[in-house]
């Protein structure tokens, strides 16, 4: 007789707040379609003084990895053991790796942008993009920007956290080619009219702020722009509802967000999912 197996192998997300994030239902339908029944994909709220006591929980538990979502991109990397290369030039992690113990952190939320932009028919090679906010998804979208080519990037963030802004700025002009400008966020901010791209990489719109949209004038975008955010839920923010009357073309956080997903099961599995299956799950679960 064939010995039962029923251990479960557990990986989620660490964020707060983080009910309304809905990578639970895009990484379980993905662990189905690949036969990996005993996969499970946990939602876990962790206070942002909390998160040494998390690690500690997921290493008990022998959890097979986790995301790390707002607040805790930047906060977690002291409890890691290794850093991948490309997550130490971004200085932010969002997703650990465990390998019997050992923590790895690896950044797949740039490389989740830059797919997410490529299915959008644009290249960020030579154009002139601004970046709001310069956070933990700012900064990894911002690095690999820089390393695809983007010519100029204006990183806008809020005064208080001055020393974020600035340090990603230093980090850029010393480990890339790319020009690069800072510029503290005090008053509605004007969109300079050469600009390819823009990018919310705040989380300002999302759940329970779902009315909340960036201070810029946005009489200053034009059609000639492409707009990103990266917030997956609610997809059609405030945000981009001003961009889309407007006429510009944009895209939601979703897209960003399945191939960061994808990225993540290969890390935790070393399977590709398909990730048709993850875009079908998640417009069925937010329909």
């Amino acid at each position: 007789m064939k010995k039962q197996d029923y251990l479960d192998h557990l990986v989620g997300v660490f964020g707060h707040p983080v009910a309304e994030n809905p990578g639970v239902v895009i990484q379980e339908a993905a662990f189905r379609a690949l036969g990996l029944d005993r996969w499970r994909f946990l939602t876990i709220d962790v206070e942002p003084e909390k998160i040494a006591d998390a690690i500690t929980g997921l290493k008990a538990m022998k959890m097979r990895g986790i995301n790390c979502t707002i607040p805790h991109k930047l906060a977690v990397i002291p409890y890691l053991d290794k850093i991948a290369p490309s997550a130490r030039l971004i200085g932010a992690v969002n997703t650990v790796i465990n390998d019997n113990g050992v923590l790895t952190g690896e950044n797949t939320d740039g490389q989740g942008f830059m797919i997410a932009l490529a299915e959008a028919g644009l290249s960020a090679k030579g154009k002139k993009i601004v970046v709001l906010g310069a956070g933990g998804a700012a900064r990894a979208i911002c690095v690999e920007l820089a390393l695809a080519g983007a010519s100029h990037l204006t990183i806008v963030n809020i005064p208080k956290d001055m020393a974020l802004g600035e340090g990603l700025v230093k980090t850029l002009r010393e480990n890339t080619q790319i020009v690069v400008d800072y510029v503290p966020w005090v008053d509605a901010f004007k969109i300079p009219a050469d600009t390819d791209i823009v990018v919310n990489a705040t989380s300002i719109g999302l759940y329970p702020n779902v009315d909340d949209k960036p201070n810029i004038d946005y009489d200053t975008l034009s059609t000639s722009m492409y707009v990103q955010d990266v917030i997956p839920n609610p997809a059609f923010t405030p945000f981009l509802q001003e961009a889309d009357k407007r006429g510009l073309k944009w895209q939601s956080g979703l897209s960003m967000l399945v191939n960061q997903a994808a990225l993540n099961i290969t890390m935790w599995t070393g399977l590709d999912p398909d990730k048709e299956v993850m875009k079908k799950a998640l417009k069925e679960a937010l329909s």
